[in-house]
């Protein structure tokens, strides 16, 4: 009984999306704040990686939503005429997985670019230090916004938002450092922080230190950005030796059966 009341419900709600009935746009918006609950916590930082500052992720969120429901429905309905809980648990198992398409293929993205997107932050820190001399962190940081990745600026701003509201605390830049978790990015802004802190006398110094350690940051990145190389040239160069060996072996056999034939 439960079955058939949750197919002809989900019968019912593909016919009322399909024919205008609902629009959908509207009622996954007005239902956002559940939907969102289903979101993955790097997923906004995902999409900025791959699309940048241009797409919003909540519209793309949503076009998840939308996909993963109206695949659903139309499984449910193309099972009806064999209604059981396999085909519901099946349709359900079919939404989730368009859901979760898009985010696995975000990932796929960033591991590919992982070096690259990892180099960033440190490079960025990098060339703060030059506004650091003459302003105080916050400032630097708003001076920096122009020239900084485009990945970074919203979190940024969000960092000295708070900062001129009176936050002093390390809490700001650790949400930046949760918000776009690439490597070693509760380090830096631990170290930012630390230098926002300094007193004035002392600023040469500090920066001294923040400087070397930040080089060394950048240094590890580099360092992983070259393994990566090797590693997949490496990869590469197996794949190619056990071909050849495989064909070699592969030719070695054929002339013993063509010897044995004779």
């Amino acid at each position: 009984m439960y079955i058939e009341i949750f197919i002809i419900g989900g019968i019912i709600l593909f016919v009322l999306f399909y024919t205008g009935q609902i629009n959908r746009n509207k009622f996954f918006n007005d239902n956002h704040a559940y939907f969102s609950k289903l979101k993955e916590e790097d997923y906004d930082f995902l999409v900025k990686v791959k699309y940048g500052e241009g797409v919003n992720a909540d519209i793309l969120f949503n076009k998840r939503i939308k996909n993963a429901v109206m695949v659903g429905a139309v499984v449910l309905i193309v099972t009806l005429g064999e209604a059981s809980y396999l085909t519901v648990l099946l349709s359900l198992g079919v939404g989730v997985f368009i859901f979760k398409s898009g985010y696995s293929s975000l990932k796929r993205y960033y591991k590919a670019h992982l070096n690259q997107v990892n180099t960033m932050l440190p490079y960025y820190l990098k060339s703060l230090e030059i506004l650091i001399q003459h302003y105080t962190v916050p400032v630097a940081i708003g001076k920096s916004l122009n020239d900084a990745p485009g990945i970074f600026k919203d979190g940024l701003q969000e960092l000295v938002n708070a900062i001129n509201a009176g936050d002093d605390s390390i809490q700001p830049y650790m949400d930046f450092a949760k918000k776009y978790p690439v490597r070693d990015s509760m380090r830096m802004m631990r170290l930012l922080y630390r230098l926002s802190l300094g007193k004035q006398e002392r600023k040469q110094e500090q920066l001294v230190t923040f400087s070397h350690s930040i080089s060394n940051l950048q240094q590890k990145a580099r360092e992983s950005k070259y393994k990566a190389r090797l590693d997949k040239m490496e990869g590469k160069t197996m794949k190619m030796l056990m071909v050849t060996g495989a064909g070699v072996m592969g030719l070695l056999l054929l002339s013993v059966f063509m010897l044995m034939g004779m």
